[in-house]
């Protein structure tokens, strides 16, 4: 018996039924087990001098038909065997057994010779059952499987190789076995096409052809029809191709609320080293949320917001369009309904620090300067923004003591009106006798407090607090550039006092700008391993705690946070938990890559990922695949 999925010898008697005497060599109920583990027939019997040879009774039958041996068939009918719309068969010489548990899952498939250069591990493919139904799954292992019996001619064969320094074989002399894992079964319910769980096995022999149909993959691998744009599905840093117009398979996130919240109010991450493309891929993805709105809680439809805290000032280009995009390309990005061009509605909001300007000549956004009041501290009980240096235990409600104080005598009072507040010996000396503050910890609080930037705080620009409907715009950009700052702490405390403001606002039952309350936002932080990573000290634990809270609540209060970086290792583990969707470029760091926690097989191949190739896992929208980006920025980015 010949495996269904394999060349059929036809009638040849099988050589090894007798030996040399003439006696069987196994029952006949044990024909179908002397095959090979690749599956074909064992074609040679062996001398008593330990060689293997063709059986005497097969040689002299083929001298006299004049016929081709069986090897001679096998190589004949393998090289012939391609076939238009598949690669091959599938195969049950090495079993054939879908189970619930992957690891007890047995699917392999035949490869004639005429596809064998085209199939690479990672490929879809289909496979149809007799019902119409049909079996979508992926290459996970290629391997070449010895066809016949091993002899002496090996070693033969070998060292002629090695003398001719040729390293050319025949490849019907091999099997060639493509390893699959089953993704979904598809079927039509109506007129349209669905995908459940694999819960059937495929027929031996049936024919395995590669995914060509757009819709298929896309239902095979749950990607949403519409959406927000990321890129299209690739396999190996090569784009699949369809045989529809465009050949290209768009990945979208889904962006509705038909099966849920939209995946933006879920968070995004995108990680990437140095040189792999984030930024670029950040604007392309950020670009096509401009616009996009969103149902509030009281029934509106309301355009989204973006705020984007910028470390090296390349996000306000946003507002100028590509001078590399043409119409060709314009003309492709409008048929695919990706948006593009420049965003008129981009304004770079300034941070201003006593003694540093902003050039801001890299792009053509309206620039507004704002500064932090120190009453934001107070405003926006956020006392963690003024300790210069870590807190301990005792510290930390020390500080919030002083600062209450302070704001009960001073209403609206400045930074440097708390700092001559501190140096009162007379208050040092009341709260110590109070016990209420230890005179050593009320130093060391006075201490870290003077640490914080003198020029962050109540500078000569408008107040943060009163450029609410500046900060957040229906359908507008609002970038925070922070690289031209003295410090990485007046960076730090910037992006804080911003975000957290945001933060508040959106989750507050009783906010103090309705604006940033009442428009669907999204957050945005580069290099958010700066602001984010888990630390020992109180004001870490604050910060992080707020953020997971409204990562947390995110979805009901539409707020989504959109976090870029290139160690994601170090964002906290309380936040990073809450993101859904995480896009993965080239990482070198093996932390990294493992912090990401996307499925091993995708895992390995971060390290080897071109510019603009990425990984999007994102469990709660499709299975999880290599997508690559658009080569072309739909805004201006770079010099």
């Amino acid at each position: 018996m010949t495996d269904a999925g394999e060349p059929n010898l036809g009638d040849f008697e099988d050589p090894g039924q007798f030996d040399e005497t003439g006696d069987a060599d196994q029952t006949a109920g044990d024909d179908h087990d002397s095959a090979d583990a690749a599956g074909a027939p064992d074609t040679t019997s062996r001398r008593s001098d330990g060689a293997d040879t063709a059986s005497d009774g097969d040689a002299d039958a083929d001298e006299a038909s004049g016929e081709e041996s069986g090897f001679e068939r096998y190589a004949m009918e393998a090289a012939e065997a391609t076939v238009a719309d598949g690669i091959g068969t599938v195969s049950v010489a090495q079993g054939l057994r879908v189970a619930e548990d992957s690891d007890e899952t047995s699917l392999k498939a035949f490869v004639t010779v005429g596809n064998r250069e085209d199939v690479r591990i990672g490929k879809y493919l289909m496979v149809p059952y007799p019902d119409g139904e049909q079996l979508f799954c992926r290459i996970t292992a290629l391997e070449y499987a010895q066809e016949f019996r091993t002899d002496d001619a090996t070693e033969l064969t070998a060292q002629r190789r090695m003398r001719t320094n040729r390293g050319d074989f025949t490849e019907a002399d091999y099997k060639y076995i493509a390893e699959l894992s089953p993704v979904a079964v598809l079927f039509h319910d109506g007129d349209e096409l669905k995908r459940r769980m694999v819960d059937r096995v495929p027929k031996p022999g049936a024919l395995v052809q590669q995914a060509t149909d757009a819709e298929q993959i896309k239902t095979g691998l749950a990607i949403p029809e519409e959406g927000v744009f990321l890129g299209h599905l690739s396999v190996g840093g090569e784009k699949v191709r369809t045989a529809a117009e465009p050949p290209t398979v768009d990945y979208r996130l889904k962006d509705d609320y038909t099966d849920g919240d939209p995946l933006v109010f879920r968070h995004t991450l995108v990680a990437g080293g140095t040189g792999s493309g984030k930024t670029h891929g950040a604007k392309n993805v950020l670009r096509q949320y401009l616009g996009r709105s969103y149902e509030t809680d009281d029934g509106r439809d309301a355009r989204a917001a973006v705020v984007m805290f910028d470390p090296q000032d390349e996000y306000a280009q946003m507002h100028d369009d590509n001078p590399e995009l043409d119409d060709e390309w314009a003309r492709r990005l409008e048929g695919e309904g990706i948006e593009h061009g420049g965003h008129d509605d981009t304004v770079a909001l300034v941070p201003k620090e006593a003694g540093v300007t902003y050039p801001g000549r890299g792009h053509r956004a309206e620039q507004v300067e704002f500064t932090v009041p120190f009453s934001i501290v107070d405003d926006y009980n956020m006392p963690w923004l003024v300790a210069g240096a870590s807190l301990n235990e005792n510290q930390y409600p020390a500080l919030r003591t002083l600062i209450d104080r302070f704001f009960r005598n001073y209403r609206g009072g400045t930074y440097q009106e708390f700092l001559s507040f501190l140096d009162d010996p007379a208050l040092k000396e009341e709260l110590h006798e109070s016990g209420r503050v230890h005179e050593a910890t009320y130093d060391a609080v006075k201490r870290r407090v003077r640490g914080v930037p003198s020029g962050v705080f109540d500078q000569d620009a408008k107040s943060i607090t009163e450029l609410d409907t500046t900060l957040v715009r229906p359908g507008g950009l609002t970038v925070v550039p922070t690289y031209h700052l003295s410090s990485a702490r007046a960076k730090e405390m910037f992006v804080l006092a911003l975000s957290a403001m945001l933060v508040d606002d959106k989750l507050s039952n009783s906010p103090r700008s309705d604006r940033i309350d009442e428009t669907p936002l999204v957050l945005g932080m580069d290099e958010a391993h700066n602001f984010l990573a888990g630390a020992d000290n109180v004001q870490a634990r604050q910060v992080v705690g707020k953020f997971t809270e409204a990562a947390k609540q995110g979805r009901k209060e539409r707020l989504g946070l959109f976090l870029v970086t290139q160690d994601p290792q170090d964002i906290a583990d309380p936040v990073f938990k809450q993101v859904n969707t995480r896009l993965v470029l080239n990482l070198g760091d093996e932390d990294a890559i493992s912090s990401v926690n996307i499925p091993p097989s995708l895992a390995n191949k971060v390290p080897y990922m071109e510019k603009g190739q990425m990984v999007v896992y994102s469990p709660d929208n499709s299975e999880p695949v290599e997508v690559t980006g658009l080569p072309v920025c739909v805004t201006r980015h770079g010099e």
